[in-house]
């Protein structure tokens, strides 16, 4: 009886291991966003908020405005630029801040080192940020509230490097992606990673 048995138990794990291989495969296959400087939900490091030096009337920004470094995998097929649009969720009382609003970043560019994103660069057309710049505005949460959730939030899509041009708010990028009340025509993918920020600072 027990040596009929041995079969079925070695196939079901057999069957298990396969089924388990092929979960990490597709785990591994996700278009994925992620920073060395921080993990999803998790405290952004202090220098990644604005600078004083870049905006002496707000004592709020207590940082060297270095953009978190930035790497993808797991291209969707079809792509031919990415969009990247990084927004704090509590700002302004909830209506939302725009730090960054980055497009035209070609499909072959697959990551952004610590600090290349804080100023102009060949690898991103700049959009239009709430301060009026294309390139990243870190945070400057006011004191004494809760954590702000900063998104940085990547689009694969089938626009042309050179099909936007430069100084575009986010809903006029958005509005690009997709006709307001059409399903969105251009997007390949989408992947997002939330980064926590708070004054006075700490881990």
């Amino acid at each position: 009886m027990i040596a009929k048995r041995l079969p079925l138990v070695t196939a079901a794990a057999v069957a298990l291991t396969l089924s388990l291989a092929a979960t990490r495969a597709d785990a591994a296959g996700i278009f994925t966003l992620k920073s060395s400087m921080f993990t999803d939900g998790k405290m952004m490091p202090k220098e990644t908020a604005q600078s004083r030096a870049n905006m002496a009337t707000n004592p709020n920004c207590v940082g060297d405005n270095a953009s978190p470094d930035l790497s993808w995998t797991n291209v969707p097929d079809g792509t031919k630029s990415f969009i990247i649009f990084v927004i704090d969720l509590e700002g302004r009382g909830g209506a939302g801040v725009d730090q960054w609003v980055a497009y035209g970043i070609p499909a072959s560019v697959t990551s952004l080192d610590k600090g290349e994103a804080s100023k102009t660069s060949d690898k991103f057309v700049g959009g239009k940020n709430i301060a009026g710049n294309g390139f990243y505005s870190g945070p400057c949460t006011p004191p004494n509230t809760t954590p702000h959730h900063y998104n940085f939030v990547l689009i694969a899509t089938d626009f042309d490097p050179k099909d936007l041009p430069p100084g575009l708010t986010s809903r006029e990028v958005q509005d690009k992606l997709a006709t307001p009340g059409q399903p969105p025509a251009h997007t390949k993918g989408v992947t997002a990673l939330s980064g926590l920020f708070v004054n006075p600072w700490h881990e």
